[in-house]
């Protein structure tokens, strides 16, 4: 009977034991359910989150990207160093950016983006949050490539009242087709500068040369660039020593054909040690000849370079329909022709020390830029009346000379003799303004009657067979005006210019007031006493009244700077204020000497002006030898010391701008080198 009840009992504990072990693996399994429940949820708020997320940035990039369009009545506004750019797959014109000096002496710089349609003779602005800064100077070219591209690199930004200048490096593209800019950056890209230029071949974009000016001089470069538009890179183009390539230079032409590119002109400043810096115009012509290398080997890499460049320079041809010396004068180019087209420009002579003669032009210009390459006439044609004698009058075209046998329409001309010699080179004259003939020989078909006034760095444009002329920049003694007027003429007829709008600029007849309008009263006796200050900037009239000008100068100038004072931080004041005393060429050289320069370390100062230092201590101590240079040094570490705050803002001024470390430093490196005072569009 024991045995029967030991049994029953372990039947008991085994029923037990199975439902507790189910009772474990329901709770088990609903563990699972919540645990694969709970999983799921939170996948559902992530992807939520995820979606949310994305729709915010989604929002943001369309806010940062919205286009406004707008329709304006007429051209931007007056401005110069803008760019005028034909549409590379419509007939449209794009004016991007440009500058505007007020009579109150304040730069304005614009970042704006116009559109010109000859057929509806109407301008569209465009208006994005996400653009380039203000600038000027800047380069501008056209790809047809994706719908449509617009890049742009670098330019210039100034301080209000011109007491720095900031250079960009930045590199932008715009969309044509969506109207919305793209910043490109790479890590590899050209320095800072301004006043280069940019051709576009095949896909490559071709940079070449521009300034910057760090605030002690002003540096011109000659370097070359290539942008890879389908890979997206920079690279520098390097030439042996003894190949053959442009000087440094500015401002120049810069015009793309299907075997390479044509360089023509520009300017430069040349720095000579204790001396004042003197502008050179530059006439040289060169072409980069580019070569694709389409033969690749079939195993292995290729090593080679996919693109040969060679600069080739050009001789000079018969000078007989070639422009005078000048600068300010791009080339537009004339693709149907395959010619380039020059307007306008100035040329300047020194004629003294503080003196500065200029001629302002407005002749037209061609250059075939096939083969050797060759000037031809650009003469507007007078049209033929039908019956009647024509009255006999003088066309006064003073910048080429007289001749019917060649214009433009004769391409198959040459500049030689019939028995193949080359004609004697006729030196052009400089062209100067015209003055209106009286009433009774005035010819109200005469084309000379439609010529714009004179000016240089006008942005000029062609669209298939017409040429476009906006803006520019004048002078009438010391004054400088901005125009805003705008003009057309076919190049394939050119018969006259066609005003699409007017100046409204009022240029009195024998204006030589000064910038400052103070000089009202003043009246030029003797034109022969009458010079143009190159430091100043003023006109001088007569030596009696020389001090009451400078006087008026100074005060105007002090007027200023209590006004920028008030507006600026004050470290940053006395940065601008040192940026613009560096330039000085009338600084002594102990001032020179004592002063350190931005981007210059202590070491680089010292070694620069040891000796002036070993002077100072030797008047002030009884120190001899190894001693006197270490009191020499401490001399000129307090100094450093003392200039340091303002040497950082300056080089904090100049990182904004776009230099880096190493800029600065061949900035030093370079010396302190004065300004010519000449006006700042001549760079």
């Amino acid at each position: 009977m024991a045995k029967k009840k030991s049994g029953g009992k372990d039947s008991s504990k085994a029923s037990l034991k199975a439902a507790k072990k189910a009772k474990a693996a329901q709770k088990v399994e609903r563990k699972e359910k919540k645990k694969v429940s709970k999983t799921k949820d939170e996948f559902d708020d992530d992807d939520q989150d995820l979606e949310s997320i994305l729709d915010k940035i989604q929002r943001e990039w369309e806010e940062a990207h919205k286009v406004t369009e707008e329709l304006v009545e007429g051209p931007p506004s007056r401005r110069a160093n803008a760019t005028l750019t034909p549409c590379p797959n419509g007939n449209h014109l794009w004016c991007i950016g440009g500058e505007f000096f007020s009579d109150d002496g304040k730069a304005h710089f614009y970042s704006d983006v116009y559109r010109y349609s000859p057929e509806k003779n109407e301008w569209r602005k465009f208006v994005s949050p996400t653009c380039p800064g203000p600038r000027s100077a800047h380069a501008v070219v056209a790809s047809p490539a994706g719908g449509g591209k617009l890049y742009l690199f670098g330019g210039e930004f100034s301080s209000l009242y011109q007491n720095s200048f900031h250079h960009y490096r930045d590199f932008w593209c715009f969309d044509i087709s969506t109207h919305t800019w793209e910043r490109i950056d790479t890590k590899i890209r050209p320095s800072a500068r301004s006043g280069h230029r940019m051709a576009m071949w095949k896909h490559y974009i071709v940079l070449f040369g521009g300034f910057y000016d760090p605030g002690i001089k002003t540096n011109y470069l000659n370097d070359l660039w290539l942008f890879d538009t389908q890979e997206y890179k920079w690279r520098q183009v390097e030439f042996k020593e003894t190949e053959r390539k442009p000087s440094p230079r500015s401002g120049f032409s810069f015009l793309s054909t299907p075997e390479g590119i044509l360089l023509h002109g520009g300017y430069c400043k040349e720095y000579v040690k204790g001396s004042r810096p003197v502008g050179v115009m530059l006439d040289d012509t060169w072409f980069l000849r580019m070569t694709l290398n389409s033969e690749t080997p079939t195993t292995g890499k290729s090593t080679a370079d996919p693109l040969t460049l060679k600069w080739e320079k050009r001789k000079k041809t018969s000078t007989a329909y070639a422009p005078s010396l000048r600068s300010g004068c791009t080339m537009a180019l004339w693709s149907n022709k395959n010619t380039g087209i020059l307007f306008g420009g100035v040329t300047d002579e020194d004629t003294g020390e503080e003196t500065l003669e200029s001629v302002f032009h407005n002749d037209l210009y061609g250059y075939q830029i096939t083969g050797n390459g060759r000037w031809v006439s650009m003469n507007l044609k007078r049209p033929k009346k039908k019956g009647g004698a024509q009255k006999k009058r003088v066309v006064v075209q003073p910048t080429r000379p007289e001749s019917d046998e060649e214009d433009y329409g004769n391409e198959g001309e040459s500049d030689e003799d019939e028995d193949g010699n080359e004609k004697p080179a006729k030196k052009s004259k400089p062209a100067k303004e015209t003055s209106p003939a009286p009433d009774d020989e005035i010819d109200p078909d005469d084309p000379q009657r439609t010529v714009p006034l004179p000016r240089y760095n006008a942005m000029l444009a062609v669209l298939r067979n017409t040429l476009y002329i906006y803006g520019g920049i004048y002078e009438k003694g010391s004054r400088e005006y901005t125009l805003d007027d705008f003009y057309s003429l076919q190049l394939d007829k050119l018969d006259r210019y066609v005003c699409l709008k007017a100046s409204e600029i009022v240029i009195a007849e024998g204006d030589e007031e000064s910038s400052s309008d103070e000089d009202d009263d003043d009246e030029d006796d003797d034109d022969d006493d009458e010079t143009v200050n190159d430091n100043e900037s003023v006109t001088v009239v007569g030596e009696d009244e020389e001090k009451q000008v400078e006087v008026l100068e100074t005060i105007q100038e002090e007027e200023k700077v209590s006004v920028n004072l008030l507006l600026m931080d004050s470290l940053r004041v006395q940065a601008a204020a040192f940026m613009g005393v560096a330039k000085d060429s009338t600084r002594s050289a102990e001032d020179v000497l004592s002063t350190p320069l931005p981007g210059e370390t202590l070491a680089m100062f010292y070694a620069r002006s040891r000796e002036y230092w070993a002077q100072k201590a030797f008047g002030t101590s009884d120190s001899r030898g190894k001693q006197l240079r270490r009191d020499g040094f401490t001399l000129a570490e307090e100094r450093y010391a003392e200039y340091k705050p303002i040497l950082e803002e300056v080089e904090r001024i100049l990182a904004e701008a776009g230099l880096d470390e190493e800029e600065m430093r061949k900035g030093a490196a370079a010396g302190p080198q004065g300004a010519s005072g000449q006006s700042r569009n001549r760079r």
